[in-house]
């Protein structure tokens, strides 16, 4: 099936020659507050990021209530949960009437708005707000929310995380018979924050996504501490960079402690657009900035003795030595060179030029 190998975010191109696109998911660190997620909109803006993601869900339509408490325990990042995971769902939730606010102000402050919808009715309202459809992992099993979601035209940025390839080739599969626009995500979903989980962020699957899609848009969502899994991801050329985001990351809530703040973002930020300048193009040449280092830095044949005009040159008449001007002749010369005749008197430790020497004889 077709696929694009780049995407349109908003005003911004996604392509392996154009700079990474930072999402900051806020995800729930509003902690219920319109003031607070405003805020948070625009200290991502400030720290570097190109959009403020949310996500939309009601816990009726995410979990099971009886589901989970019947699992005899909360797990994984859920484990340290004081309420049960249905009343954490409910608690944060980003309400549907906040949508104007919210819009609004990521309007204000320059930084495109996004969501990851969790429902049907979610996926339909925020269709002509939104410039991308972000899909969580754990919905990569759910065709119908992919299909629904590709249906609307938008790029798709596709997480992967906890899922075999298997798993996401038929997500893709699904996504491109709607839709040629989708990013591919490489993720862990351990939401621990523990260091441990750095073992298992596999950024390697970003050559497997390369290798089994050529030239498909690809990304990195992630949940480790600092930028390190966000550096190789670019350099193994993920163009779509998703890191939750907060103001603080000592306030309660289920997705304060792993986030990135506005000084580890703006870090983050810095050190992606350096990495980016270093990567090139992959033409192997000469570099502008290198030029004169070709003439200190390279051996020139140069004259180890006096050598008079007339001499045939021998190795015993040649040494290889820096500098080498233009018109030097490289070491790799001089079997060309021995056996030739000098037409001028060569002073010892200048360079010989073709223009020194004659036809082998």
């Amino acid at each position: 099936m077709r696929y694009d190998t780049s995407l349109k975010m908003g005003n911004r191109e996604i392509a392996p020659d154009q700079p990474t696109y930072f999402i900051a998911d806020l995800a729930a660190n509003h902690d219920g507050d319109p003031e607070r997620a405003k805020a948070l909109i625009y200290s991502a803006k400030e720290a570097g990021a190109d959009c403020a993601k949310f996500q939309h869900f009601l816990a009726k339509d995410i979990v099971s209530d009886y589901g989970f408490r019947n699992m005899g325990g909360q797990q994984s990042h859920q484990s340290t949960w004081e309420k049960s995971v249905y009343e954490v769902y409910e608690q944060y939730h980003c309400p549907r009437d906040w949508t104007d606010m919210l819009v609004e102000t990521c309007r204000d402050a320059g930084i495109d708005f996004m969501t990851t919808p969790y429902d049907f009715e979610a996926i339909d309202a925020f269709a002509d707000v939104i410039p991308g459809y972000k899909v969580g992992s754990g919905d990569i099993t759910w065709p119908a929310s992919l299909a629904r979601i590709a249906s609307k035209g938008k790029p798709v940025m596709l997480a992967t995380g906890a899922t075999s390839m298997a798993e996401v080739e038929g997500a893709v599969e699904t996504i491109l018979q709607h839709n040629s626009q989708i990013c591919l995500m490489q993720c862990n979903t351990n939401y621990t924050g523990d260091l441990e989980n750095y073992r298992y962020i596999n950024l390697n699957v970003l050559r497997s996504y390369a290798l089994h899609w050529p030239g498909m848009v690809l990304g990195l969502s992630d949940h480790t501490f600092g930028h390190a899994t966000v550096l190789g991801a670019v350099t193994l050329g993920a163009r779509i960079v998703e890191k939750h985001y907060t103001d603080d990351n000592s306030r309660v809530g289920p997705d304060h402690h792993f986030a990135m703040n506005p000084a580890t973002w703006r870090e983050m930020i810095d050190r992606t657009r350096e990495l980016e300048y270093a990567l090139g193009d992959g033409v192997k040449r000469v570099e502008a900035n290198e030029q004169e280092t070709v003439v200190i830095q390279r051996r020139a044949l140069r004259a180890k003795t006096d050598i008079p005009a007339g001499t045939v040159l021998t190795d015993d008449h040649l040494e290889a030595l820096r500098p080498c001007p233009e018109d030097g002749l490289a070491p790799y010369r001089q079997p060309d060179v021995v056996g030739r005749t000098a037409t001028r008197d060569i002073p010892a430790g200048d360079h010989l030029r073709w223009t020194d020497l004659n036809s082998p004889s």
